[in-house]
């Protein structure tokens, strides 16, 4: 079936659809000898596919949950040499990691090789809730309960947040959960910030309905086709 070859590359899990776009751009990519443009089709099952000199492989499709632990990267390799997801990860598959946790935040990645499925997970317009396990330094006050509820100004973007789920998850009102639907780099940490907290400790703990459960540190399991099916 034709397909727009920007799509196929991005379901084949090499890279995300827009990079896809920017190599077709930049006459990087060839269907059946030829360079292609923007909006060119193919047919993945029948057309040989070359992306910066490497033949396109059309593998099985993947779908991970990774407990991503604190100090280690949400990227390929590092070149200070510091540890990546990757290193806890067997598949010989390239995956695309579906949202990005900093250096120091820990929890709930989910994988896959997928760029559509990828694609419906971090895309801002499907508003897929995520939500956080925040510790922070004191006890957190309950007239900033209400403004995260409503919205956190941010002065490095220059506006306030989207409204936000929030509730106490400890007693010492030290440990917050918020449920957010932006996707904005560092969001929690910098909300925080903005209240004049510090962050102790930061975990994900679900994305959309999938819940990290009892997953370990460091260690991953296959989603089920009833989970995949929730981003379908």
């Amino acid at each position: 079936m034709l397909q727009r070859v920007q799509k196929i590359i991005a379901n084949a899990g090499i890279t995300s659809r827009r990079r896809a776009e920017e190599l077709i751009a930049e006459g990087k990519v060839k269907v059946n000898g030829k360079v292609i443009g923007l909006g060119d089709k193919a047919d993945p099952d029948r057309d040989n596919i070359i992306v910066d000199g490497k033949k396109l492989e059309l593998g099985k499709k993947l779908y991970v949950m990774f407990h991503k632990p604190v100090d280690c990267l949400t990227t390929l390799d590092d070149p200070k040499g510091r540890k990546t997801i990757f290193s806890y990860l067997p598949f010989k598959t390239r995956l695309i990691p579906c949202g990005r946790l900093d250096y120091k935040t820990e929890g709930l990645l989910l994988l896959t090789n997928d760029g559509d499925w990828a694609n419906k997970v971090m895309h801002p317009r499907y508003e897929v809730e995520k939500t956080y396990l925040v510790t922070l330094d004191k006890e957190f006050r309950h007239e900033d309960l209400e403004k995260v509820k409503k919205g956190v100004w941010i002065d490095e973007f220059g506006a306030e947040t989207r409204p936000a789920k929030v509730r106490y998850a400890s007693e010492d009102k030290k440990t917050i959960e918020i449920t957010i639907h932006e996707g904005k780099n560092r969001i929690v940490r910098r909300m925080m910030k903005a209240m004049e907290y510090n962050v102790a400790r930061l975990m994900r703990t679900r994305v959309g309905n999938l819940d990290l459960g009892e997953l370990r540190r460091g260690t991953h399991r296959k989603l089920s086709n009833k989970e995949i099916m929730m981003f379908k």
